[in-house]
Parts: structure tokens; sequence; C-alpha cells
């Protein structure tokens, strides 16, 4: 029968002479490259068939190895073709680090098809013996993200990695302030030119990157509403600006009465920064517009490290119990929830994706507010007398 002829670079069906048909075609490799890659068949149909496949695949950028990857290859290739175009920048770095601390080191030698659960269970318990169970749970969590990547390139058929049980990771319990402790620090910071990004970071549960990363055009002090928009972060020495943490995107939250006097303040102030700026005409002291509303005498961005120290030193003056700044976001749904605050409006106020981290995660019930639970109890079950 009359061959067709293929177009360039997809290969053509020869036969060879053990009476197999063979076709050869050039297919992107996982790490950019091009390679051939031969296929074969016992009729000129099923070889041409393998063949329209090869460059069906070509077509649609999915790389087919001429051998199995190792994952000392398939990792580098993953975070750059698949994590750093589509995740957040500490996202990618986080895997990255992953990979190159745990992952090549101790499983770059495997090749993707032969890489088993025993290897898997292997790396956990390296990693848990040498750093801890949080960082295994977070290694193994990577790699079973690389490998579901491999799989819808189908350069594996199944994630070995989600074969393997998690470690289970002993958290530190949070314990955050009490009322009391709380009012201190607030009346301790009242000094402190970030006491505005302190009010926010207590009473609305916001991090430390979204506060850093407002500007006054994501505050109505008059409808009394803040909109999280952005957060800064500084990554690889790089201070930047990203979208929220959260997936649910921006979030406006209504402003207690307890922000407007300080965030007022912090307007006067930095008007008063900028106008001794411009009056100095110096150099060093040139003002630098940003529309930001926490930033330094000269207008430039604030260091995030720079607000945790000022957080510590506060903590530190006052004699107050030691806590981490994200800890005030623990404090905030303590206070939220022992008001009666519905756990779906939290998780809103929050900034949280899902209502289980929430509640798993950011949720101190105090002694008081279990005892008062267990008052309600008495008082429901609590026997009455029958009337004589």
């Amino acid at each position: 029968m009359a061959k067709k002829r293929n177009p360039n670079g997809s290969g053509t069906v020869t036969k060879r002479a053990d009476g197999r048909y063979q076709a050869a075609v050039y297919v992107p490799q996982p790490d950019g490259t091009r390679a051939r890659k031969f296929v074969y068949g016992k009729t000129w149909e099923e070889c041409d068939r393998k063949r329209a496949e090869l460059v069906a695949r070509d077509r649609e950028g999915i790389p087919t190895p001429t051998r199995s990857s190792k994952l000392s290859e398939w990792l580098p290739y993953w975070l750059e073709q698949h994590v750093k175009p589509n995740r957040k920048r500490t996202t990618y770095d986080k895997y990255e680090m992953h990979v190159r601390l745990h992952l090549v080191p101790m499983l770059g030698t495997k090749s993707l098809e032969k890489l088993a659960p025993v290897d898997v269970r292997r790396l956990v318990a390296q990693v848990t013996g040498k750093v801890s169970a949080a960082s295994a749970k977070e290694s193994l969590r990577v790699l079973q993200t690389s490998l579901s990547a491999a799989m819808r390139d189908e350069l594996v058929t199944r994630n070995v990695a989600k074969l393997v049980q998690t470690p289970t990771v002993q958290y530190r319990e949070s314990k955050p302030w009490n009322l009391d402790d709380t009012l201190i620090f607030l009346e301790g910071s009242r000094r402190d030119p970030l006491h505005a990004a302190f009010v926010l970071a207590i009473t609305l549960g916001m991090r430390r990157g979204e506060i850093l990363g407002l500007h006054w055009s994501d505050i109505d002090l008059d409808a009394r509403t803040l909109t999280v928009r952005r957060q800064l972060q500084r990554i690889d020495g790089e201070l930047y600006e990203d979208t929220p943490k959260s997936r649910r995107g921006n979030r406006t939250i209504p402003l207690p009465a307890l922000c407007i006097a300080p965030l007022r303040w912090q307007r006067l102030r930095q008007a008063e920064l900028r106008r001794q700026a411009s009056v100095e005409g110096s150099e060093g002291a040139e003002w630098v517009e940003s529309d930001r509303v926490f930033t330094t005498r000269s207008g430039r961005p604030i260091e995030p490290r720079n607000l945790t120290r000022s957080f510590q030193r506060i903590t530190e003056g006052e004699s107050l119990p030691t806590i981490r700044l994200h800890d005030t976001r623990h404090g905030c749904a303590t206070l939220l929830i022992a008001a009666g605050v519905p756990m779906r409006v939290v998780m809103e106020i929050l900034g949280h994706s899902q209502i289980g981290v929430t509640m798993n995660v950011y949720t101190h019930v105090t002694s008081d507010t279990q005892r008062e639970a267990m008052g309600h109890m008495d008082r429901l079950l609590k026997r009455r007398r029958r009337p004589r």
C-alpha cells in the first residue's frame, strides 16, 4: 500500500530488517531540551499511530522523556516550569528550599518511574531525624505536589508519595495574651510610631505583610472600612508587593472605632514628615511618595523585620509574656469567639480560605470561656425539684 509522507519534523515510518516498523520523532524533554524518541510496531499502521501520538504530545508541549528522568532533573524543571509561573514567590522560595536541602540530596539519584514508597518513607525518617517532623511533613507535601505534576505530564502512572503516611507533628500550643495583657500592650505602644499598625494587628488579626502593604486608598475612614489588597514581603533580598495570602483574594473588613483615631494620627504624622522633608530639601531627607500607610521617615517601605522588632521591644518594656507578632491573630480570633462572633465571620475577618483552618489553628479557648460553657450546661441539666 502507498505510504503517506509525513511533514518535516513529524517522523517517518520505516521497515526494519527484522520485519518490524519503527519511527523516530524529536520530542521535548523535562529539562527543556529536545531528543529523538523511537517507537516500534508490528505493522505500519501500529507504528504510525504511535508516531502520531508523539507528535500530538509535542504540539501540546508535553514532555516525552527518552529515558526515565531522575528526580535531580525533574524537580528543578518542575520548580521553573510549573511552580514559578503559577505560584507566589513565597511558595516558590519554600518549595525550592525543600528541593535543595532535602529532596535532591536524598532522592536525586532515583528515577521517576523507579521511585518507591520505601524510598519516600526513608526520606521522611531522615528529615525527621536531622531536622524535625514538621520539616519532613513539608518535604513530603512538596514531593507529592511535584509527582502530581509529573502524572499530569504523563511521566509517571501513580504518585507513590501519596502512599506514605504523613508524619505526626506536635505543634507548639499558642497562648495569646489575655485581655489585660492586650490592653497593657496597646497602652504601652501609644508612644511608638507604629502604634496604628499594632492596633490593626490586634483588632483585625492582620498579617504583618498585609499591614505593611496597606495604602491609604485601601482605607475609608468615613465609611469605616479597610480592604486588604496586597502584602509586602522580602524574598532573596528584594522587597516587593504581592497579592494577599488567602485564595479568596481581596477582603473588606469593617473598622472598629478603636482603629479610627490611630489611623487619623498616622495620617497627620505622615503629613508632618512629608512637610519636614520638603523643607529640609537635602538629598537624604527627600520624601518618597508611595501612598503607603506605614513608611519610614522618608516615605520608604518599612522592613517587615523592623515591625517585628518594635513589637518585641514594646513587649519586653511592658514585661508582658513573650509571643510572636503573628500570635496576635490567635488573640484576635480568641476575643472574637469569646464575644460570640460566628466562626464563619471570624474566618472572613482573618482571611482564611477554609473554616477548618480557623477552627484548628487560630482559636484558643481560655479557661474563662470553658467555665462559661460549663455554666450553660449546669443551667440546662440542673434537676428541678418536683412540686410537693
